[in-house]
């Protein structure tokens, strides 16, 4: 292939010029820059192309997270970045902006992103940290996170349009911010909203904001929601996944209550991939360092491939990174794929993705 090189100067430029690069432009490729962190603050908080501006915070973010959980590891005090926190407050903040660009700007991001990052994955870290910056920046915006939630409310009926999805989608992302600080009068907001929600993408949301806190409030809202959806089973689908990849300490025990749950059915493939494959999306449990997440994993693989070869194989994939994470959790998750390999009549299909993980 042919390389082109090309250089382009601009005259008359009184100061040093910060590039908004690649403007409009959406084709997938790996740009490489020597944009500094100051550059990208400034984008962040400046750029009127909104992909940008998005990029440039998502960037810092990951800057962010992963020099945090450095911190973390090393037992040193977490503090946020002032000037982060500033660009985040001029999005949230600017009434020009397209709400649904707000919403998505503002959210953080992935816990498994970051790890995929790491040259060893720590969820525990990860985990401490993105609830922490999630927790400052609602400590800090506090006011203009109130204010999102009461200027994005819905005043008529539900519409399926651009204009009310941002609003909701920027409305929800705020109440969520706001619940996790775990305020009583924060909680009652969020409350309030489940309670008052026309339409199910706003109750749903309120439930997920109060879902995670543990407390007689959660418990409360989960069995309200599930007495009142219990015939939808997509919706009730949405519920188990919801408590499943809870960030709650010690969930794996919850999920297996919900194994006996009279909606639950192992037979059916999409509740399991809700409960049970909702659960592995849960960096927190899922790796928990005691193991509980691992054995309960592999005690359902068992089970489900003498009812189901494929989901459990599906299943079973979730053990494949087991060396991406440290040497107590690689020898957790190795027992567990051994003690699936010497199960009594294992499943071809589950032979397959055990024996890959393991060798890989």
């Amino acid at each position: 292939m042919l390389l082109k090189e090309e250089e382009l100067v601009f005259s008359d430029i009184p100061e040093r010029p910060i590039p908004s690069l690649l403007r409009g432009y959406s084709a997938p490729i790996r740009l490489d820059s020597d944009l500094t962190d100051s550059d990208l603050f400034f984008l962040l908080a400046h750029d009127s192309d909104q992909y940008n501006r998005w990029e440039a915070g998502q960037l810092l973010a990951r800057k962010l997270m992963l020099s945090l959980a450095a911190d973390f590891q090393q037992n040193k005090p977490l503090v946020l970045n002032s000037q982060f926190l500033q660009g985040i407050k001029s999005i949230l903040c600017d009434s020009s902006l397209d709400k649904e660009f707000i919403a998505k700007a503002i959210t953080l991001p992935g816990e498994g992103e970051i790890m995929d990052m790491m040259e060893v994955a720590d969820p525990d870290a990860v985990h401490a940290i993105r609830s922490f910056i999630r927790k400052k920046l609602a400590s800090e915006l506090k006011e203009e996170f109130l204010v999102t939630v009461k200027d994005n409310r819905s005043s008529e009926k539900y519409e399926f349009n651009h204009l009310d999805m941002a609003r909701r989608a920027l409305k929800n992302i705020a109440l969520g911010y706001l619940a996790s600080l775990e305020d009583p009068e924060l909680t009652d907001l969020a409350l309030h909203e489940y309670k008052t929600a026309t339409n199910m993408t706003e109750q749903f949301a309120a439930l997920a904001a109060i879902a995670q806190n543990p407390g007689s409030t959660r418990d409360d809202v989960l069995a309200d929601f599930y007495s009142k959806w219990q015939d939808d089973f997509l919706v009730v689908n949405k519920w188990f996944a919801l408590q499943a990849m809870s960030d709650i300490p010690g969930n794996v025990e919850n999920v297996q209550n919900l194994l006996n749950h009279p909606a639950f059915d192992l037979r059916n493939p999409n509740k399991v991939y809700s409960l049970i494959g909702g659960f592995c999306g849960s960096p927190v449990n899922f790796h928990a360092k005691d193991g509980s997440g691992y054995r309960f994993l592999g005690d359902l693989v068992v089970q489900l491939d003498k009812l189901n070869p494929q989901v459990a194989s599906r299943m079973v994939s979730a053990f494949s990174r087991w060396r991406r994470y440290d040497e107590t959790r690689q020898s957790l998750a190795k027992a567990q794929l051994e003690m699936i390999m010497s199960a009594n009549g294992l499943s071809e299909n589950v032979f397959e993705i055990a024996s890959k993980s393991l060798a890989a």
